[in-house]
Order: structure tokens, then sequence, then C-alpha cells
């Protein structure tokens, strides 16, 4: 049986081990998770290591207001070793997005991040579908743009849109897979590809994702990187749930680079026909 030679190895290490790069900081890992909907701090701290991953989205709102299942969120994480993203869960106008934003930097500087700009921005003014208002996500991004965020906009799945974002100096666009906590999967994976295939910043697919499988899916079509959160939270076992997630997405980034073969309409032999006996 023939070994993999250590160079062999090493250069496939190598293309998945690729950082992402935001606004010019780097990160390893590709999945970002949230802090939101455990069952308990303990288990959200769990599940934060066994995702491996380097970013993590703190709702500003609910940390500031300790509203149930955020009490001490913030001491919870060790914030050498995670970069915060403060998002602006619950604001439903630009105006409050703004707003929050603003303490979100503040929060982080308090944790010890002095450098750190990052904002998820989520403008919701709708409470039962939670999709995203585009009118007043571009505003905001506008405006915290030229106050020097680095700014992760939270999306419908609208290439225009995205290409709006991204000239108007957004970090990242984050289209939604489907709506916020439903596990339905991709249900948009023709607006992300165009998406994917027109971004010049990092595509970020956020919301949506239920199993392993869809994350894989999500990285294969090209995506920079993954948000997951509650499949994680929700799932019987959350810290399992973490590691197939971060296993998914390693996967899934490695078969994208390495190059799917072409789908074709009719069969093809896995074997040789030349040689056969007959």
């Amino acid at each position: 049986m023939q070994i993999l030679d250590k160079s062999t190895i090493d250069s496939i290490e190598a293309i998945a081990d690729q950082p992402l790069t935001i606004a010019g900081k780097t990160f390893q890992s590709r999945l970002m998770t949230g802090t939101g909907k455990y069952r308990s701090i303990p288990e959200m701290q769990q599940s934060v290591i066994a995702s491996g991953c380097e970013i993590v989205t703190v709702a500003v709102r609910r940390v500031q207001t300790n509203a149930p299942g955020h009490e001490g969120l913030a001491e919870a994480l060790d914030w050498s070793k995670i970069w915060m993203l403060p998002n602006t869960a619950g604001c439903q106008t630009a105006e409050d997005a703004i707003r929050v934003a603003r303490l979100g930097r503040e929060m982080a500087k308090l944790l010890g991040q002095e450098n750190n700009n990052f904002v998820k921005l989520e403008v919701i003014p709708d409470s039962k579908y939670l999709l995203p208002d585009p009118i007043g996500t571009l505003q905001a991004a506008e405006k915290l743009v030229k106050e020097g965020f680095a700014v992760l906009p939270y999306i419908n799945a609208d290439p225009l849109l995205a290409k709006h974002l991204e000239e108007a100096g957004c970090a990242t666009v984050m289209p939604l897979g489907s709506p916020i906590g439903s596990g339905q999967g991709i249900k948009n994976a023709a607006n992300i590809q165009i998406i994917i295939d027109n971004a010049k910043i990092p595509v970020v697919v956020d919301a949506g994702i239920g199993t392993p499988s869809e994350a894989a899916s999500a990285m294969e079509m090209g995506a920079d990187a993954l948000l997951i959160n509650t499949a994680i939270a929700q799932a019987q076992n959350s810290a399992a749930m973490a590691k197939a997630m971060n296993l998914a997405t390693t996967a899934g980034r490695l078969a994208y680079l390495a190059g799917r073969i072409p789908v074709k309409t009719y069969a093809s032999a896995s074997s040789p026909l030349t040689g056969t006996i007959s």
C-alpha cells in the first residue's frame, strides 16, 4: 500500500489552512459561531471550544441589558483568544443599529480588544420572518464605514445589494441561506452563488444552516466562511455538533479548492476498459 509522503500531506494541509482575511485581520478558522440560544453558559463555552472558531458574535443589546441567558456572557469567554464580533441584533432601524454598533465597539474595548472595530450589522424590522431590511442596512453600512467600522452586513441573498455594500466599503457580505434559526439549509443557492462569483470581499453564509452536510455544501460553493449559531446551540449535544460543523467547514473548503469533477448526463466508467479479460 502506498503511503502519502510528508510533502504531499503538507501540501494538502497548506491548501486547507489558507487564512481567512477580514479587514486586514487573519483567522485560521472559517467557522464563526454565536453565543445565543444555549441552554447554559457552560454549554456555550464548551461548544465554542469544540468548534475551533476564532470569531464569536455577541448581541450588544442583550449583553448590555443582561437579558435572560446572557448574564455574565461577556466575561464567559477568553477574549485574548477569540475575536469578538458585536452584532446589532434587535435593531429595527438604521439609526438604532448605528447607535448599538458604537456601544459594541466600546464593549470590545472594555474587554481588552482596543483595536476591534468589527460589527455584524443587522437591521431587522420584521418580527415574524426576521428578514433584514435592505434599505436600512445599506444606509447604516454607509454611515458606519465612514466612522471607521469594519462592517459585516447580514442581508438577503441579493446580488445587487451585495455589490452596493461592497462598493460602500463593507468588509464582508453575509447572505442568509434561509431564515434565522429555521434550519432549512441553503434555499437561496443560485443567488448566493452569484454573490460568491462576483464579490471581491469575503462572503460569509449566515443563517439557516441546520446540518454539517449543509455547512459543507455552502463551503463547496466557494463561500469564504460560515456563521452558525442555532444549529449548534439547539442540538441535543451542542459541543458534538460544534465539532461536526468545524469538520464540515474544513472539508467543504478543501473540496472547493480541490475542484470537483464536472457534472455529466451520462455514465463514465471508473475502471479503464483496456486490458480486460475477454
